[in-house]
């Protein structure tokens, strides 16, 4: 169990850390929070979690106007321009123990989080206070650079502020500057013990998201000899054919997928078989069918929207 909010802010206040606590409804993006804090003379702030191709993660802190390009950052680290991506959202839970749209330096207090590389945002040096959720995106809270590194200090952290929006040269006689950030160890989650994180949702809750969706697969046409057996018993391998960046979509999908199904069981001789009972059995029906693929779409549509959420983020 990771550090609570009042946890952290007992935390601050016995290390005598000045800081201002604005409580508001939860936020998932800066421009939600801005709606809130806006107005209270301190800078927003944008977090991104990352991994590279090691298992190695990052939390990347910046100023939310700072532009942060993911591939010029991964060659400045030296991990060539596709070493960076957006770290899994099981990964939140199991390394940073917080929820989604809770990644801040703070959560770097719990110890499953020893081996995540910081980068803070020079830009954070020339603003009287920078916003912050304190574990919780219900929560945001303003302190100074001197108050942050007194935090960070408190546990082992040296903190490296690094302009994000310089793109220098690298190359044979120009080596990465920021490579010292990379951090010594690799994180494997307990999950997947071997290899990298699947890239596409299994019937388990644990999807990789990356920085770009994953382009979803066109549905597979069915030959007249295979056409009943797969009626019988639908696939959980052929992915639906929408892009998931519309709720709309998403519940047709639901409701085609359904109505399929239904039709299927209602025929002339399961209406004689069953009878009164044909509702129940074919709820059931439903129920043992759609589990899985309900499961899938949920788990697309929850990683679309983690990875629009980040773009957002970027973009400013």
């Amino acid at each position: 169990m990771g550090y609570t909010k009042d946890q952290l802010l007992t935390r601050l206040q016995e290390l005598q850390i000045e800081f201002s606590k604005y409580e508001h409804p939860v936020v998932l993006t800066v421009e939600a929070q801005a709606k809130h804090v806006g107005n209270v003379g301190a800078a927003l702030s944008k977090n991104l979690f990352l991994k590279d191709k090691k298992q190695r993660f990052y939390i990347v802190s910046a100023l939310a106007d700072t532009k942060v390009d993911l591939k010029v950052l991964s060659q400045r680290l030296g991990l060539g321009k596709g070493g960076l991506r957006m770290a899994p959202e099981e990964a939140l839970g199991e390394i940073l123990q917080v929820p989604l749209g809770c990644v801040t330096p703070f959560a770097l207090v719990n110890e499953s989080a020893s081996h995540v590389s910081l980068l803070l945002d020079q830009g954070f040096k020339s603003q009287q206070g920078c916003l912050f959720h304190p574990l919780s995106n219900d929560t945001s809270i303003s302190l100074n650079t001197f108050s942050l590194d007194m935090f960070l200090k408190s546990i082992g952290r040296d903190p490296s502020y690094v302009d994000l929006e310089a793109n220098p040269k690298v190359g044979k006689d120009q080596p990465p500057d920021l490579a010292a950030l990379v951090p010594s160890d690799s994180i494997v989650l307990p999950e997947f013990a071997e290899g990298e994180l699947p890239s596409k949702p299994s019937n388990e809750n644990h999807a990789a998201t990356d920085v770009k969706p994953k382009a979803v697969k066109a549905k597979a046409v069915k030959t007249p000899a295979t056409a009943e057996k797969v009626k019988d018993k639908p696939s959980t391998e052929v992915l639906p054919s929408i892009s998931f960046t519309d709720a709309g979509q998403f519940v047709e999908e639901i409701l085609e997928k359904t109505s399929a199904i239904i039709l299927s069981e209602i025929r002339e001789d399961t209406v004689r078989q069953h009878g009164e009972q044909l509702g129940a059995v074919v709820s059931d029906t439903l129920r043992k069918r759609l589990s899985s693929e309900l499961k899938n779409l949920a788990i697309m549509f929850k990683n679309t929207a983690y990875t629009e959420g980040f773009h957002a983020g970027t973009r400013h």
